[in-house]
């Protein structure tokens, strides 16, 4: 197998359990609101009905289509909305709780700090996430994480996001690193993967679920701890 000296990994979905963690804010803030009351029938049912459509909005900020304050204000009024309930400021009260409590409620993907442990010694690490400055700071500082990796870099600061190999770029110069002596960590083949492999970084596809695609990574793994069999 090739040598590498540089890992770089995404966040959320890879070492950071984003959903789970969403599951229990969710449940806090449809307490909070006596959401009830609205006609939401749960905070579970809430929350299958706001992933796809965060999803959505997502896929069109990393596409530059629309801004973080656009995705923030948004993200809630359609969920509201599927409900019948049009209310502004109950959707901005919603996302202001949602984004302070979600990255609070430190939930981490099976294996991370084993792999983390491991690795550490051995390779110089590295993170490279599409979140926001403020939220992966926090889940960074909360959950233990942070001593691990040596640089961050966020879309917000290299002012381009994940797929645009320029990202991946601007994360090598300030980890003082060379594509060909890096590899890319990531749940996502679209924004992790295909961006990756543009900037010339080898992959490993951490591919929980097992989803079927065409493009092939250089490496592929079902479990975070299958890469230290890797590594």
């Amino acid at each position: 197998m090739k040598t590498y000296r540089h890992l770089f990994f995404d966040l959320d979905r890879t070492l950071w359990d984003f959903d789970a963690a969403a599951e229990v804010a969710f449940e806090q803030i449809y307490d909070k609101y006596g959401l009830s009351r609205l006609g939401i029938p749960d905070a579970h049912a809430f929350h299958e009905v706001y992933h796809p459509l965060n999803e959505q909005l997502w896929t069109l900020y990393r596409a530059n289509e629309i801004s973080k304050e656009e995705l923030n204000r948004t993200r809630f009024l359609l969920p509201l909305a599927h409900y019948g309930i049009h209310d502004e400021k109950l959707a901005e009260a919603l996302s202001h709780d949602y984004v302070h409590l979600s990255p609070r409620i430190v939930r981490l993907v099976t294996g991370t700090m084993e792999l983390l442990d491991y690795l550490k010694p051995k390779y110089h690490l590295h993170l490279i996430t599409n979140g926001f400055q403020e939220v992966q700071d926090t889940k960074l500082s909360l959950s233990g994480m942070a001593p691990y990796f040596e640089t961050l870099t966020v879309s917000e600061e290299a002012g381009v996001k994940k797929p645009d190999p320029e990202i991946f770029y601007y994360a090598l110069h300030k980890a003082n690193a060379h594509a060909d002596e890096s590899l890319m960590i990531g749940d996502e083949m679209a924004v992790d993967i295909d961006g990756a492999c543009a900037a010339g970084i080898d992959q490993i596809f951490f591919n929980a679920s097992g989803a079927a695609h065409e493009t092939p990574a250089t490496y592929e793994v079902k479990s975070l701890i299958e890469i230290e069999k890797l590594l």
